[in-house]
């Protein structure tokens, strides 16, 4: 039928009109297809990894870090992000802080990753300063309108239980006051196999990466929909 436009199935929602005007008629199936691609295609935009050594592929290849597991894993499930890696090894939750800024200036992330806090526990620092110095990244995420998967990390039982209770609270603290997505712990199901870590005892293998990406993957999905 003259100026007849196809329709999405009824999952989609419909869309059928009968125009006599031939750029109204072009313009509402341009519509109509947008309409009916995959909610993924829909979106874009950088994810920001903001991150010390665990994030950052130390020991490996760069291709073999989770962060670019993450990259073939968005396209594979159809999302048009592109991941951006900024992660420093050795690096602490204030340094972490001081750069906040202009790495936010910089890229514009829609998505940021902030898995900061190893090496603070590392060195002993205090959980209060620790808490202070992620609080100032996720505030200045935020006001950046970029959302948040903040990644949490635990301390081993010899630094004693006050010590590792209190590290550990921060994270969950944070993720409550500013209501942003929450990794509880980004080596999750991998402590207790001392194969899965390199020589140093403390960096996953490229076998635990996909186990990594795997702890990521659950709480930062909901954020790309």
């Amino acid at each position: 039928m003259r100026g007849h436009i196809p329709s999405c199935s009824p999952r989609t929602g419909a869309i059928s009109v009968i125009l006599k005007w031939p750029l109204r008629q072009f313009l509402l199936i341009w519509l109509t297809l947008l309409l009916c691609l995959p909610h993924a295609a829909w979106a874009g935009g950088t994810i920001l990894v903001y991150g010390d050594s665990l994030s950052a592929a130390y020991g490996l290849g760069q291709d073999a870090g989770w962060p670019s597991l993450l990259q073939a894993r968005l396209k594979q499930e159809g999302f048009d992000y592109t991941v951006t890696n900024v992660s420093i090894s050795g690096e602490t939750t204030s340094g972490g802080a001081a750069r906040i800024g202009e790495a936010l200036k910089t890229y514009k992330p829609k998505v940021i990753i902030v898995a900061l806090g190893a090496n603070d526990g590392l060195r002993g620092l205090s959980p209060e300063q620790m808490r202070t110095n992620l609080a100032k990244i996720v505030s200045a995420s935020r006001r950046s309108k970029a959302k948040v998967l903040l990644v949490g990390m635990r301390m081993p039982p010899n630094y004693g239980q006050s010590y590792t209770r209190a590290f550990a609270r921060v994270y969950a603290d944070l993720a409550r006051k500013y209501k942003t997505a929450l990794v509880p712990f980004l080596l999750e199901g991998m402590a207790e196999q001392r194969e899965l870590f390199q020589a140093d005892n403390m960096h996953p293998t490229a076998a635990a990466q996909p186990i990594v990406l795997e702890n990521v993957w659950k709480a930062l999905l909901p954020l790309l929909k």
